[in-house]
């Protein structure tokens, strides 16, 4: 226990060995706070993993398991590789040139059109109705006499005359200079990506997007070659898009490494590593929500409109923005994060951070770590040669902890106040001495 003394400094009294906890209890002190606070820690029921995922209390080892995680996206851009060498692509008459043709009719019309153009001997490469009433049958390049013989054959199958029969040719030039465009567009967006992630963050992490968008474009681009939709200018503008939203969310998830790490070598509280992968999980549930909100109508898109409904002309933009949605959520989640973190690893400042915060958890170990919180300030010790409990009040009492001293105990006795006279005495006016 402890006695105040007139100097309300606590002294500390021995008691025999078990009395210190009843003192405690007494006192409405805790007995043994590091007890309490394990048996508390042990009692209280792990929150569900999707309570932990929405507080980023979820624990996922992402930077430490980079080498896995590298593992992974290595085998898998190499099949999207291979897909794309051994299978290549289906170019649309966009990209190779052809002809198209177009004809009022309808969507019961639109086979018996397309049969009578390959009857004709051409090799149809898309057949599909555009605009409602008017159908649109694309094929490969031919001569003038092909040209002519297709017209009738298209003309005969819907019955109408063959000048209400619209031919166009579509030179490959067309198609190039979309693609050069699109390159020259991609060029320049990934210069400014680059420039604007190395002066708002660091260079690594320019670094770090740039890895996560070549990912993304080789797995989007070697499922579209192993599905083998026909490639038009709708994939083009697909793939710029899912580099925009991919890019997207990996600044936000810098944003939040960038917030993490700053004050590190002041504080020492945690590696470089630690902190950024403390932002992977504080934006897990922030990615996953905006991923899984952007892939629902691309979704229905893909399945229920091309699937179901047969619109065609869409399932080559939707193939590419469903996959490229998905390989952006990954690359942004769990690639970009770590390539920056083994990257600044590297650096000397970081390496130093790291064995300053090594050696600042070996010295917490070895000492067993300061009380924390205000319960922790009543501690409970056993001396080590009399055998005796000794519990110490601490010296900033919490608020709701009342310790008397005699001056609360007797406010008539309290400094300011007059004593009682002595019998006998003569009574003593305030203000005047007796002299």
């Amino acid at each position: 226990m402890t006695r105040p003394t007139d100097q309300g400094e606590p002294t500390p009294v021995d008691a025999p060995v078990g009395a210190g906890e009843d003192a405690l209890a007494d006192a409405g002190l805790p007995q043994d706070p590091g007890g309490e606070a394990e048996s508390t820690a042990a009692s209280r029921p792990r929150a569900r993993l999707s309570s932990r995922l929405y507080n980023g209390e979820a624990g996922l080892d992402v930077v430490g398991r980079s080498r896995l995680i590298y593992k992974i996206t290595a085998v898998v851009m190499i099949l999207c590789i291979a897909s794309m060498v051994f299978r290549g692509f289906n170019f649309g008459i966009d990209f190779e040139g052809g002809n198209s043709f177009r004809l009022p009719g309808t969507e019961q019309q639109l086979s018996d059109a397309r049969s009578a153009a390959e009857d004709a001997g051409a090799e149809v490469a898309t057949a599909q109705v555009v605009g409602g009433n008017t159908l649109l049958v694309r094929t490969e390049a031919l001569d003038n006499d092909g040209e002519r013989a297709v017209v009738e054959a298209l003309a005969d199958a819907v019955g109408i005359a063959p000048d209400e029969v619209s031919p166009e040719a579509v030179s490959a030039e067309w198609g190039r200079d979309i693609t050069d465009q699109a390159l020259v567009a991609l060029a320049v967006f990934l210069v400014a990506v680059v420039l604007f992630l190395a002066v708002r963050f660091q260079p690594k992490m320019a670094i770090g997007a740039m890895a996560a968008l070549a990912h993304d474009i080789v797995v989007t681009a070697g499922v579209y070659a192993l599905i083998g939709f026909e490639v038009t200018p709708s994939t083009v503008i697909g793939f710029l898009t899912i580099l925009g939203f991919s890019l997207y969310d990996t600044v936000v998830v810098f944003d939040k490494v960038d917030e993490n790490v700053k004050d590190l070598d002041k504080s020492a509280r945690m590696t470089w590593g630690e902190a950024a992968n403390l932002a992977v999980n504080q934006t897990l549930m922030r990615s996953i929500n905006t991923s899984i909100i952007a892939l629902l109508p691309v979704a229905g898109l893909l399945f229920v409109g091309a699937g179901l409904l047969g619109v065609g002309t869409l399932k080559d933009l939707a193939l590419v923005l469903f996959v490229g949605l998905a390989a952006g959520t990954y690359s942004s989640i769990v690639l970009a994060t770590p390539i920056v973190a083994d990257l600044k690893e590297r650096e000397p400042e970081v390496q130093a951070l790291r064995r300053r915060v090594q050696a600042r958890r070996s010295t917490a170990a070895r000492t067993g770590g300061a009380p924390a919180g205000p319960v922790a300030s009543a501690r409970r010790r056993r001396s080590s040669g009399g055998g005796v409990a000794v519990a110490e009040l601490p010296e900033t009492v919490d608020a709701d902890v009342v310790v008397e001293s005699p001056a609360s105990v007797r406010p008539e006795r309290a400094a300011g106040s007059t004593a009682a006279p002595r019998p006998g005495a003569r009574p003593q006016r305030p203000g005047k001495r007796r002299r």
